[in-house]
This record gives C-alpha cells, sequence and structure tokens, in this order.
C-alpha cells in the first residue's frame, strides 16, 4: 500500500488518478503510523515552501519523513522541502538532500517565471528513469528548483538556468516536474518507483 503523504498543499487529486491509472493501491493520510507502515511513501505538493513546512510540523511529520526507510517520493514542493532550505519563504526544510532550492533569477533571454509547460530531463541516473530515454519530455510548473548538487539523477536547463530535476540519496527520490502530470513518461517513472 502507497501512502499519499496528505499535508494541506493541493495536488493530491491528480496524483490519485495516476495512481488508479496503474492500478495501484493507495491511501491518503497523515497518520504517522500509516505512513510509517506503507510499502511506499509519496509526498506531493503544489504552493510555498514555507507554508508547507509549517503544515508538516504541525502534524509531527517533519520528524517522521526523514526518518522513514521504504521508498519516499516528492513531487514539486515535496522535493523542494526534502532539501536544506527555500529561498521561498526563507523556509528551513527537511535536509534530507543537501541542497538549496533557488529562485529562477530573471535573464536576458527573457525567461517566464514560473515555467509551465514542457521540458527535457538529462543525465539520468537511477533506476526511477529505467526504461526513459535522455531527453524525455517531462511537466513543470515552478519558479524555485534544487540547485545542482552530487545527489542530482536528472538535470534540466531552462533558459540559461540548469537545475536538479530529480534527486536521489538511499530510499529516498525527488522530481521537481510532475511525474503525474507527464504522460506515459510519468507513467513509467512512477511504475519504476513502485517496483523499487
Amino acid at each position: 500500500m502507497i501512502a499519499i503523504v496528505d499535508y494541506d498543499t493541493g495536488n493530491l487529486r491528480s496524483v490519485e488518478n495516476a495512481l488508479k491509472k496503474i492500478g495501484a493501491e493507495y491511501i491518503v493520510t497523515s497518520d504517522e503510523s500509516v505512513i510509517r507502515n506503507a510499502s511506499h511513501v509519496l509526498l506531493p505538493g503544489v504552493g510555498e515552501a514555507a507554508s508547507a513546512m509549517d503544515n508538516l510540523r504541525q502534524r509531527g511529520l517533519d520528524k517522521v519523513i526523514p526518518t522513514l526507510t521504504q521508498p519516499v517520493l516528492g513531487i514539486c514542493i515535496g522535493v523542494q522541502i526534502m532539501c536544506r532550505c527555500s529561498e521561498e519563504g526563507n523556509a528551513t526544510c527537511l535536509g534530507i538532500f543537501s541542497t538549496d532550492v533557488k529562485k529562477f533569477r530573471p535573464q536576458k533571454d527573457k525567461i517566464k517565471i514560473p515555467e509551465m509547460g514542457w521540458n527535457t530531463i538529462t543525465n539520468l541516473k537511477s533506476p526511477l528513469f529505467n526504461g526513459i530515454e535522455e531527453g524525455s519530455f517531462v511537466y513543470y510548473v515552478h519558479s524555485y528548483a534544487p540547485a545542482v548538487c552530487s545527489e542530482e539523477i536528472a538535470s534540466t536547463t531552462y533558459g540559461e538556468q540548469v537545475f536538479s530535476g530529480a534527486l536521489q540519496k538511499g530510499n529516498f527520490f525527488g522530481t521537481q516536474f510532475h511525474p503525474e502530470k507527464s504522460g506515459v513518461v510519468g507513467e513509467k517513472i512512477l511504475r519504476n518507483f513502485i517496483a523499487l
């Protein structure tokens, strides 16, 4: 059973629909014992990092998530709050990944912020991407992203800025993009995660 962590950050419905489509069993919960006993844990989310961390703390889940031993996948805000800190709201985050979340900077090529739409992932280095081709397109909606670091398992370039499209440290995984909105590529990534 997969636990989808509910901490009032939205996006749960699209994640639920994606899991239903691939026939996965799941439960939406903020209950510590259910999360600890799940085979896999999904930490989705959209919104603002400081608020997301406040919501986790109110439920005591900021202490729970870093101690989990099963595969954990953070999506969008989920991966951001698994980093050390975020420039969004000057949030101190969970510190699972040893990188910080940075805001996109305006540039001479006048990229639109937030990035909304399809972009590619390259330098794929994890079982999460088994069967996924280099340069595959995934769906992004964000103004902040994890900085490049040694735990990067996929990178993405937006304008002149390169950021970590996905991260992994041990049993912890995170994608800045939305696999649940990324078509057949995203479906394959979710299947790979469940197979871990």
